[in-house]
């Protein structure tokens, strides 16, 4: 059968500089050649992240170099495989984790980043899921070891990661209590998601916590936020509690960078010595999805088993908003994020005018 042509250059949201939203450029890219065992994928959504952000802002570690196209997962069709990938064939719907480039009409990854995007989902539906969930699975069950009958706080409750956080703990029997900037974000996240409590991150939640819980303390804290936050979620810890690091929101300002605002992120941010972790038995863990691509053997039965229980109903996929992806989309999305207008997850689709 001979395979059908395909573009062998592509339409791609680029970062060429750092800058606020509108540094965002829009060049036609040649395409990498592809390799035995890749896959050339016309994207259909791709999911936009905090992270994207602070690497538009120049505020993220691990980047290639400039110029280069933000975006960790997509979802689209397979349009050519390489000579020695037998699993995939054109037409195929995948879904696919990549360290970045996803903001693109046509990517080529390897035949390892795909899985396969159920019938029933939307591709829009399916690209909300990849990062925000497997980050919350590894935060939760792989780092933290969390389980039934712990209690657990989830910073950005009203979040990608945080919506995905609350109900992968509510269904794993945990008490949830969460934190959310916005009146609407909070009766979500405790109406709909069915978190015991949700308080107010722009007031002093830590009393409120307190209240709640007691003098018990809590078992398990994700912190998106850094800062003052961090802080309060380790005061908060009761013995053997573990408190999950993953980012520095406070770090990000409304609209551009500030170095300002980020170096004082970074100093409010406690420091941890081994030594003041062992009398009051507690434990502090980092989570970066990103570099974990050599745990394939963790994060690829999580997602399928994440994807088995939105199919079935057991979770759902926040999808706040969609923009098309293009510049003027790219733009409004990361306006949108920078706002903290979302509740869950904004994606760029390419079915959007």
């Amino acid at each position: 059968m001979t395979e059908p042509l395909s573009p062998r250059s592509t339409t791609a949201i680029l970062i060429e500089r750092h800058g606020p939203p509108e540094a965002f450029v829009e060049r036609e890219v040649p395409l990498p050649e592809l390799g035995p065992d890749e896959v050339q994928v016309t994207v259909q959504a791709a999911g936009v992240n905090f992270a994207d952000l602070l690497m538009r802002a120049g505020l993220y570690g691990t980047v290639p170099s400039l110029p280069y196209s933000p975006g960790f997962e997509i979802t689209g069709e397979v349009v050519r495989v390489g000579s020695e990938t037998s699993e995939w064939r054109v037409g195929d719907r995948v879904v696919a984790l990549l360290r970045y480039g996803g903001y693109a009409r046509d990517v080529v990854v390897s035949a390892r980043q795909l899985m396969r995007c159920p019938e029933s989902l939307t591709p829009e539906q399916a690209a909300a899921i990849p990062v925000v969930f497997l980050t919350a699975w590894v935060c939760l069950f792989e780092a933290a070891r969390a389980r039934s009958g712990e209690t657990a706080l989830v910073l950005g409750a009203g979040g990608g990661v945080g919506t995905a956080a609350v109900q992968l703990a509510v269904r794993e029997g945990l008490r949830v209590i969460g934190t959310a900037g916005d009146p609407r974000k909070r009766a979500f996240v405790t109406d709909e998601l069915g978190a015991e409590a949700c308080f107010d991150s722009c007031a002093e939640w830590e009393p409120e916590v307190r209240r709640v819980v007691g003098e018990r303390g809590i078992d398990v804290a994700l912190d998106p936020v850094g800062g003052r936050a961090t802080a309060a979620c380790r005061g908060l810890l009761a013995p053997l509690g573990r408190l999950v690091f993953y980012g520095l929101s406070e770090a990000m300002p409304r609209h551009k960078r500030s170095w300002l605002r980020a170096a004082r992120a970074w100093l409010r941010t406690p420091r941890f010595h081994p030594l003041g972790l062992v009398e009051p038995n507690i434990g502090v863990f980092g989570v970066h999805l990103l570099h974990l691509d050599s745990k394939e053997q963790i994060l690829k039965p999580a997602l399928e088993e994440i994807y088995r229980g939105v199919v079935a109903g057991e979770l759902q996929p926040v999808l706040d908003c969609t923009f098309p992806l293009d510049r003027t989309g790219a733009m409004a999305a990361h306006r949108h994020l920078h706002a903290r207008r979302n509740l869950g997850k904004v994606v760029l689709t390419a079915s959007c005018p």
